[in-house]
């Protein structure tokens, strides 16, 4: 009936022990990297499929411009038929003109702005002193995410509106920029010749609508997702 020695002794490395401080740090700084690059990838996937309708939009948007209506040729009656016009005088290459620019600003803006958001929250700005989510806050954090976005991704949302711009000289528009024809021959191209001729200034160019137009999307998006969140997990409002 004597207790059996070896079942009596303390058990050593048997995998079951909680992770210690240390090493929870570790996995949370794993998770908030992962939060980075995955927020720019699933971005930067998506922007593939929705980049020919990126192209007719700006090209579309240029139609006409500074002149007044009724005065210039409708090169582009609506979004199908730009999307064919633009296919057969540009190819079908042409339909993802400023491909690399795109995935770019959509890794940068959406990576940047995701994991800025997963970071102020992992270091609490998005909580009350006792603990409790605060909507106040996360309205906070989600506009500050907005602004980190807006600005590392503008330089690529300029280039990227330049390249797709360009265009056959039959189905051109927005010629007081001289656009047709290829006056870019690519992303660094564009970069180097529009930073030079306007300064680096020149590459931010329209960011204060830019950021009015991403910050309000920023913190609706990060507001709704903490709201889903309290839903899915009951406890997720207590959490610290």
């Amino acid at each position: 009936g004597a207790a059996c020695p070896l079942l009596s002794q303390p058990r050593r490395g048997t995998g079951w022990a909680r992770p210690g401080p240390d090493r929870t740090g570790a996995m949370q700084q794993r998770r908030q990297a992962l939060d980075f690059a995955l927020g720019g990838a699933a971005a930067a996937g998506a922007c593939v499929l929705t980049n020919p309708l990126e192209v007719v939009k700006t090209r579309m948007q240029l139609q006409g411009e500074l002149r007044a209506r009724g005065s210039y040729p409708r090169l582009y009656r609506n979004a199908f038929h730009a999307l064919v016009l633009i296919a057969r005088e540009d190819g079908l290459l042409g339909l993802q003109k400023g491909l690399g620019a795109a995935i770019l600003y959509q890794a940068l803006m959406n990576g940047v702005r995701l994991g800025a958001y997963s970071q102020l929250e992992a270091l609490g700005f998005t909580r009350e002193r006792g603990g409790r989510v605060s909507t106040s806050c996360s309205i906070a954090a989600g506009a500050a995410a907005g602004a980190m976005g807006a600005v590392l991704g503008s330089p690529a949302y300029l280039v990227k509106t330049h390249l797709q711009a360009q265009s056959a000289a039959v189905i051109a528009v927005g010629h007081q920029h001289n656009h047709q024809g290829r006056l870019y021959r690519g992303f660094w191209d564009c970069l180097l010749k529009v930073s030079c001729k306007e300064g680096v200034l020149g590459l931010y160019k329209g960011i204060g609508p830019a950021y009015f137009r991403l910050g309000p999307h920023t913190v609706f998006s990060l507001l709704f997702w903490d709201e889903l969140k309290k839903l899915a997990y009951p406890d997720y409002r207590e959490k610290i």
